[in-house]
């Protein structure tokens, strides 16, 4: 039976193919007027800014290409300076896209980089669950967060190799040292929060050997999207400590409803409501959500009271997922069954690939791009 729907998806996909090819109404991908444009989604000054991930893996790997020599440049020039990589004496020099190509030229030549024909290729492979011709919101956002974790994964074996001194494959606390955009700026995201201090160490290193390994950095750098019981305690405890202004150990009301409540608010809205309530229309569920999480009635929050909430608090790439799909969908589906077919998806291939618009494209092209940022 799948042998047969792998037969009837090629065929339909082929079929599909032809009649675009030959219609005599131009699709935007045979007829483009504006310029894709390669832009790195990361910041080495606040990599805690979250930024969408490239839908297509290979434009994701084109990018990471170009971030990985920028990162390279930057770490040698800023951090350290006798910085430099040997290779091995048999290691034999690949060749960089630049050496070949230019990327961006890459992209915009229809013969190399079909935006059509890279969507017919993707779809069954995000169209899995089940794989019946259309894509769902959960399938979509499932493909990103896969897309996202590679990318999380990506950084953090670069960040393990210039820290793992030893080259053991594992990270001790001496080895470890917070990046200099912390050290050169008291007042980054995290810092007073001790998000590189060794508590937070501690709490990452799940088998509490007092060494972390690929795994557990990768959830000390990303402490949202990990599952380890004792470092999502650990966010609760750093979320007290940074709410609890009269220094009592515990969250009173008020110490929650300015700061903690907006952020479950915005949460549970996924950015789409753009009005903003006045606190007093505001505090009756904040009061509500305040007693729900209050489990021992003293009126106070206390680290272990704020777990329910603390996904909210702080998102996990799931959630930024979601919203990409979510904003993908309401602009492609044009027939408005909440699901994307093959030709809706080529139909409208630049909320796929907007995120690379050029520049100076109008600011409409840009809509994706900056919701997220």
């Amino acid at each position: 039976m799948g042998k047969v729907s792998a037969v009837v998806y090629i065929t339909v996909a082929l079929l599909i193919l032809f009649l675009i090819s030959y219609s005599p109404k131009k699709h935007s991908t045979h007829n483009r007027q504006r310029r894709l444009k390669l832009r790195s989604s990361f910041s080495f000054s606040n990599p805690a800014r979250h930024e969408p991930v490239a839908f297509d893996p290979l434009v994701a790997d084109i990018e990471r290409r170009r971030e990985d020599r920028q990162w390279e440049k930057q770490y040698s020039e800023n951090s350290h300076p006798a910085f430099t990589h040997d290779a091995a004496p048999a290691e034999e020099s690949q060749p960089e896209w630049e050496d070949f190509m230019n990327a961006e030229d890459y992209l915009n030549d229809e013969d190399k980089f079909n935006v059509t024909n890279r969507l017919v290729l993707l779809f069954p492979k995000i169209d899995v669950d089940p794989a019946d011709g259309f894509v769902t919101e959960n399938e979509l956002t499932e493909w990103n967060v896969r897309q996202a974790a590679r990318e999380v994964l990506h950084r953090t074996q670069r960040e393990m190799e210039i820290h793992d001194k030893n080259h053991d494959g594992l990270i001790s606390y001496a080895e470890y040292e917070p990046p200099s955009w912390v050290k050169n700026d008291n007042t980054s995201f995290g810092f007073d929060m001790g998000w590189w201090k060794e508590e937070h160490f501690n709490a990452s290193d799940a088998d509490g050997d007092g060494l972390l390994n690929i795994t557990e950095f990768n959830d000390f750098l990303h402490p949202a999207d990990s599952k380890n019981p004792k470092l999502l305690q650990w966010l609760c405890k750093e979320e007290v400590r940074e709410r609890d202004t009269d220094k009592d150990g515990k969250v009173n009301f008020n110490e929650f409803f300015h700061g903690l409540f907006d952020l479950v608010r915005n949460y549970d809205e996924e950015g789409h409501n753009s009005f903003h309530p006045s606190d007093h229309s505001m505090e009756t569920p904040a009061k509500q959500l305040f007693s729900q999480l209050d489990k021992d009635g003293d009126r106070f929050l206390s680290d272990e009271e704020l777990l329910p909430i603390i996904g909210k608090i702080h998102p996990s790439e799931q959630y930024y997922a979601k919203q990409q799909s979510n904003y993908i969908i309401s602009q492609a589906d044009s027939n408005k069954d909440g699901r994307l077919s093959l030709v809706e998806m080529i139909d409208n291939p630049y909320v796929f690939y907007s995120a690379i618009f050029n520049d100076d494209e109008d600011e409409d092209d840009y809509e994706y791009h900056d919701e997220f940022r």
